[in-house]
Parts: structure tokens; sequence; C-alpha cells
């Protein structure tokens, strides 16, 4: 074996339909082999009947995967400090014990959990505030080789994290221990206060004859697979 391309494959409803997702992982070929390289990216995007995507896509890659006809999404992210807010009394819950989580999920989110439960990289979170529950999986991430930084990759309920980023953030930054928050607009909803925009947020690509970026998530994907 002189190289290989990983794949996470998924079945999804999308607006009422299945479909069938390829998600496109590590990409590794010996050096004296890298001219047949390409064969390997090829042979995957010859399966019929797949969307495709690419989440960390890096250097020369991006602008093969554009020439392979690969859109690019729109991953504008704030950079948010998890601060020490004072907590406001109130029945607002915020956890990430497993029995606490999986307690408050309904049937689709709580497969989604089950399902991520041993990714390497997924770390779940809830957030209750009376009848309403946003479910949040993110992951730790490393800017510049510093580990304090959180990445969400899912959450439930957008408008419920809107109005509680402040106790997540604070969560995050007393039990996990990651000093930042990384949040791409597209998977929170609007910008929190405090926060800056990244100049050069991570890039994010797929491929798909049907679909749109609105419909592209960032589940069952290396993003929760694999910690780095």
């Amino acid at each position: 074996m002189v190289g290989a391309y990983v794949a996470y494959y998924s079945e999804r409803d999308v607006r009422g339909t299945t479909e069938r997702f390829c998600n496109l992982g590590a990409w590794c070929v010996l050096e004296e082999h890298r001219f047949a390289g390409v064969r390997l990216l090829t042979s995957l995007l010859a399966q019929r009947d797949y969307h495709f995507t690419d989440m960390s896509p890096s250097g020369n890659v991006i602008e093969l995967n554009k020439r392979l006809k690969f859109s690019v999404m729109d991953t504008a992210t704030a950079l948010v400090p998890n601060l020490p807010w004072p907590s406001r009394p109130g029945g607002v819950l915020v956890s990430s014990d497993p029995s606490v989580v999986r307690e408050h999920l309904d049937d689709v989110q709580l497969r989604i959990y089950d399902d991520h439960l041993d990714a390497a990289a997924a770390r779940h979170v809830i957030v209750r505030d009376r009848d309403r529950v946003c479910y949040l999986i993110f992951r730790h991430d490393r800017r510049k080789g510093l580990p304090v930084f959180a990445s969400i990759l899912h959450a439930s309920d957008p408008q419920l994290l809107a109005r509680h980023f402040h106790r997540v953030t604070n969560h995050l930054l007393l039990h996990h221990r990651v000093a930042f928050t990384l949040a791409e607009l597209r998977v929170i909803g609007p910008r929190p206060r405090p926060s800056v925009m990244l100049e050069r947020p991570r890039p994010k690509m797929f491929k798909s004859a049907t679909l749109s970026a609105d419909d592209i998530d960032y589940l069952y994907t290396e993003l929760e697979a694999l910690p780095w």
C-alpha cells in the first residue's frame, strides 16, 4: 500500500429525503507515488448518487477541489472570549453531564447524540430554558499550537443559543477549560458580543448536483471523528 484516502459515509434526512454523503478525510500518499494520488480522489468522486464534503481542505487541495467543481461554503467565524460572566437567577440549565444531556433530547437529536457518542473529538452540551432545548456539539481546536479553543459544530436551536450564549461560553471556560469559542455564523446564527471576526476562517467545501450550502452541516464528518 502506497496511499490512502479516508472517507466517512452517512445517510441523512434533508428536507424529507434520504441523501447519501461521502465526507473526504485524510489523504496520504508516499512521496514517490504522488503522481498517482489524484486517482484516489477521482475514484471517490466517481461514486454515483453521493454528495461530497471536505471540511478541512488545506494547501493545494483547495484549488484542486475548485477545479473538480467543489463549492466553497461561507465559513464566516466569530472569535468569542469565554469570560466568567456572573450567573443570573432563573431556570436556565447548561450541562455536559451525559445523563442530563440524554434526558433532554428528542428522538432526532438523541440519534445524533448516540451516533457521535464515541466520536473522539465530539463534546456534548445542552441548554434548557423552560420547554426549549438547544443541543450543542463542539470540538477542542488548536490555533497556532494553542489548545485553548472550542469550535461549535452543531446547534439544534440557534435562537435559544443566542439568548444564552454567555452562559454557554462561561460553561466552556469553567468545565472544559477553553478560553475562546470559534463560532461560525452559519451554525450559531447572529454574531455574539463581544467578539471579533476572523480574517481568514478555515475553508469548508462541498460538491453536489442538487443540494445547496444550507443543506450541509458538519455532522458525521472528520470534525467529530478526529481531534487535532
